[in-house]
Order: structure tokens, then C-alpha cells, then sequence
């Protein structure tokens, strides 16, 4: 007489596999694999996809970086950065008000995260992009998320007095638009 192990052993694999467990088997790969995924891929790019004629780059990793405000030097920006130098690029962040007195302003910071800036602080000067719309041009002044379309630049800017490194990225900005 044959046994619940005997038949369990005999059964064609098709019959062990059903859909249920086909379905759960995907969705688990899919919740774990698409965040592996992603952080492979920031990784390995160091968060600057090629978009046509401009390179998405992620703000947040773009800032990520030991530099001292008193000490350092372009050397001290990571190479993949310094690339970006005089290129187009798309940003996606948050106005960072500074000096915003209206509706429409010509100028701004921009971070991946204002609660970060209001309650931890403010960002560190290599995680700010300081934003320039040329020709007297303005736009609307919003705190939603924006991405912000416009060749970047990578020039440390000191203060002539103390030293103190006050910019490392600026944005002659061409386009803005809401996420």
C-alpha cells in the first residue's frame, strides 16, 4: 500500500506547482527585487541616468559626500559630479525659501528634502543646487515638488573674507516643471 510520502515523491512536478503559489512566489519577488533593483542600480550609476540629450540625476545622491565647507577642494566632489559639469540635467527637488518675497522668483535653492532643511538643520552646502533663471525670466513659487531642467554647473564659490566654500553647484535653469 502506497503512502501520502510515496505519492508525494511520484507526482509530476506540474502538479505540485499551482497557481497560487506561482502568484505568491511573483509578488514576493517583485516586492523584494524591484528595492534591490534600485539600489543596485544607484549604485552602480551613481544615481545619473542618461535621458537623450541630458542625464537625470538623482539630488539627493548627487549631495552625498564628506566635504568640508572651510577645507575643500573640486577635488573633493566626486568625479561622476564634476562630469556634469556644463551639461543639461533634470533635478527633481523642493524650493528651498531664502529670499522669496512674492509669487514669482528668479532665483532659489533647491534640495531633495525640505522637512530636512526646517527641522534637522540646514543641508549642507554640497546638498544644495543654487537655481538661476537667466534673462530677468521668473516662475512661480511653489512648495510642491518640481523638476527643474538646466545645464549645471560644478565651481566651488567662496566667500572672498572668510573662505567658507558657499556654493558647489549652480543651475542656469531652462524649464521647470511639476511632478
Amino acid at each position: 500500500m502506497a503512502t501520502v510520502m510515496d505519492y508525494a515523491v511520484k507526482r509530476p512536478i506540474g502538479q505540485r506547482i499551482n497557481f497560487r503559489l506561482l502568484t505568491i512566489l511573483v509578488i514576493f519577488s517583485f516586492l523584494v527585487g524591484w528595492p534591490v533593483y534600485m539600489l543596485v542600480r544607484a549604485q552602480i550609476t551613481h544615481g545619473i541616468q542618461k535621458n537623450g540629450n541630458r542625464f537625470d540625476v538623482d539630488l539627493k545622491k548627487m549631495g552625498y559626500f564628506d566635504f568640508d565647507e572651510n577645507h575643500s577642494s573640486i577635488d573633493n566632489v566626486p568625479p561622476e559630479d564634476r562630469k556634469l559639469d556644463g551639461k543639461e540635467v533634470a533635478l527633481e527637488g523642493f524650493i528651498a525659501p531664502t529670499d522669496v518675497s512674492g509669487d514669482t522668483i528668479n532665483h532659489f535653492e533647491l534640495v531633495y528634502n525640505v522637512a530636512k532643511c526646517c527641522y534637522g538643520g540646514p543641508p549642507k552646502v554640497q546638498e544644495r543646487v543654487f537655481a538661476f533663471i537667466p534673462n530677468g525670466n521668473t516662475i512661480g513659487y511653489t512648495t510642491d515638488a518640481i523638476r527643474v531642467i538646466g545645464k549645471l554647473h560644478v565651481v566651488l564659490s567662496r566667500d572672498k573674507e572668510t573662505g567658507k566654500i558657499l556654493k558647489v553647484f549652480t543651475l542656469e535653469v531652462n524649464r521647470v516643471e511639476p511632478l
